[in-house]
Formats: C-alpha cells, structure tokens, sequence
C-alpha cells in the first residue's frame, strides 16, 4: 500500500527502529536475497541545507547568544529606584494590561 500524501510504500519499514536489534543496519533488497555484503564501509550521509535553513541556523545561533536580560536597562532602573526619581506612568500600565487583555479574546 502507498501512503497518498508522501508516496512511501508502507508495506515493509526501511529500516528497524532504534533498539529493535538491528544495529542501525538498513538492508537493501533490490538487489535480489542471494548477493553478499558489500566490504567496504557503507556510504556516509549527506545533508544540503537550503539557503533559508542556513538563514534560520545563523539567526538561531546569533539569538542563544543573546542574554535574555537587557543589563544596562536594568542597572538604569536600580539607579533610579534608589534615587527616589523612577516615576511610574499609570496610565500607560493600564493601556497595556488593556491592550494585553483585549489581545486574549
């Protein structure tokens, strides 16, 4: 039977699943029952990224590297605080719980 939306034969698995005993080891049958082994080491994979995947890749690595905390924003913060001079703005505070409310429905 083929599976409709990729085209893979379901009839037979590819390849044993981890654990399974097999050894990772994906037997090739078009090549009949009776023929040996090859010697040689079996082939490596090979992986192309697109130019997007590449994209994403760089744009995942430049954000881990990223701290998640702004130190220079919170220094400031601390800074006034203990100065007595951080005001806080009702009102916006109130637009934004708002806003972030509005934005559940």
């Amino acid at each position: 039977m083929t599976d409709k939306i990729s085209g893979i034969s379901t009839a037979e698995p590819v390849a044993k699943p981890a654990g399974s005993g097999g050894h990772g080891v994906v037997t090739d049958k078009s090549h009949g029952e009776g023929s040996a082994p090859a010697a040689s080491a079996p082939p490596k994979d090979h992986v192309t990224l697109t130019h997007s995947a590449r994209s994403l890749q760089k744009i995942e690595e430049a954000v881990a590297r990223t701290p998640v905390v702004n130190a220079d924003k919170v220094a400031s913060v601390k800074q006034a605080i203990n100065s007595g001079t951080y005001k806080i703005d009702a009102g916006r505070i109130a637009g934004k719980l708002l806003q972030y409310e509005r934005g559940l429905k």
